[in-house]
């Protein structure tokens, strides 16, 4: 491989050239390596105008030694007079999910108060061959392995998407850059499995692993937005009426499709309807639509049914998992219950104190009661301290996979205002009071004997 640090600086201009002369750039600064490199990068690496910088670094709290991160941070923008917002997570925040929640929480917020377009992080080829390994040995579909795009919604753009890791790192050592080490990038976590065990052995197959799995991430785009150029006149053509929560297209020219075309105007018609349709869903879609007579119906999962009406089949989405339950608290009084999501149970407790470390807390005073614990319903939002945000992108954001969606919990008051998603975000509604009138929550898996 072929290091070039020398021309870094001149490809990250070229990207950054496109970009309004007026707007700041965001960027958001760990300490560690990579996003160091990028900053230094635009505050000093640049040979077009000048633009407004601002760094933006959230502590999650999560390890002994992150303030010293903070406060590095702040140094290092002090020292390279860059402007920056930094905050620190006001409560427990357990496993990558919720720290990822949290973090572009914070990161949108800063965006909007700045003014400016984009998030900038500085994933690079390397990050994109993990992902594109990890999801791959999950089992995912094509659309899984695109792996990472360099620009998605709302706002994040990865600048450094086609830079290999030693490449930012001979850049550092040649301007003489330090950092922060995080020790969660070198043991436990599946990434760091990925990154020192199984990349490092799959150079026993290919002398180039990440060079290969980034390269497939490339091409499997290329084809994926082929697809999504073709769906639109394939569904079209199959004259669709649509009301609200239903979508009902002619079966037989359907039917005349390739099985694999079939099965993707069925996943796009079901993501039309916000209720995607998973591995299983589809098989039962693809089933109902060859053999399924009129007046029958199939329940895909995940609220969506299929129905068939003579000549047409009918997708509709009834707004939640059917067979899911619904389970109410009505005070802080104590109690204990199960409740099921899209398939999955999960325990839930609450009373007014003595649940757990873990246990999320709210001001009943200001809520209004009862919540509700129920699965996810297209529509549902969630309140931040920036303004609101659609849950669909709150599990995007946190790479939450589609067949989950339906599965994870979702705590409600009796408005419908969404308190908390457990595991990925909670509202600014509701901070806890420290009296007794709050009423402390934990929601975990249920055990199966």
């Amino acid at each position: 491989m072929t290091l070039d640090p020398e021309g870094l600086a001149r490809r990250l201009a070229r990207r950054v050239a496109a970009e309004p002369v007026g707007r700041p750039l965001l960027v958001a600064a760990s300490g560690g390596l990579d996003s160091t490199v990028l900053l230094h990068l635009l505050r000093f690496g640049g040979d077009g105008p000048a633009r407004p910088l601002v760094a933006a670094h959230f502590d999650h709290a999560m390890r002994p030694d992150s303030e010293a991160d903070a406060a590095w941070v702040a140094g290092l923008c002090r020292a390279w007079g860059v402007e920056l917002h930094s905050a620190r997570s006001d409560r427990t925040l357990v496993g990558e999910a919720a720290a990822r929640a949290a973090r572009y929480a914070f990161l949108h917020g800063v965006r909007e108060t700045v003014g400016a377009t984009w998030v900038l992080t500085a994933h690079h080829a390397d990050d994109q061959a993990e992902t594109v390994l990890f999801r791959a040995l999950r089992g995912t579909g094509l659309r899984g392995l695109q792996g990472m795009s360099d620009r998605r919604s709302p706002g994040v753009w990865r600048p450094l998407l086609a830079e290999r890791r030693d490449t930012l790192a001979a850049y550092a050592r040649r301007v003489g850059l330090t950092h922060r080490e995080d020790p969660t990038n070198r043991h436990g976590p599946a990434r760091a499995v990925l990154r020192h065990r199984i990349l490092p052995a799959a150079e026993e197959i290919t002398a180039d692993p990440v060079g290969a799995l980034a390269g497939l991430a490339r091409r499997v785009r290329v084809d994926e937005g082929a697809w999504g150029s073709l769906l639109p006149g394939l569904v079209q053509a199959l004259e669709p009426r649509r009301e609200e929560g239903r979508i009902a297209v002619l079966r037989a020219p359907l039917l005349g499709h390739h099985p694999g075309v079939r099965a993707r105007v069925l996943r796009h018609l079901a993501q039309e309807l916000g209720a995607p349709l998973t591995g299983s869903g589809t098989r039962v879609a693809m089933e109902f639509t060859s053999h399924g007579a009129s007046g029958g119906r199939v329940d895909l999962g995940g609220g969506l049914t299929l129905e068939r009406a003579l000549d047409r089949l009918e997708l509709r989405c009834t707004g939640g998992s059917k067979g899911g339950d619904s389970l109410w608290i009505p005070s802080v009084a104590a109690g204990r219950a199960d409740v099921s999501v899209g398939g999955t149970r999960w325990q839930v407790r609450w009373g007014p104190d003595g649940i757990g470390a873990d246990a999320v807390r709210f001001d009943t005073g200001t809520l209004r009661m009862p919540l509700e614990v129920r699965g996810w319903r297209p529509g549902d939002r969630i309140r931040f301290d920036y303004g609101s945000k659609k849950l669909k992108k709150v599990f995007l954001e946190c790479r939450v996979p589609v067949r989950e969606r339906h599965r994870t919990p979702v705590v409600t008051d009796a408005s419908g205002a969404v308190v908390w998603v457990p595991g990925l975000a909670r509202s600014v509604l509701a901070e806890p009071s420290g009296t007794d009138r709050d009423l402390h929550m934990e929601i975990t898996r249920a055990q199966i004997d």
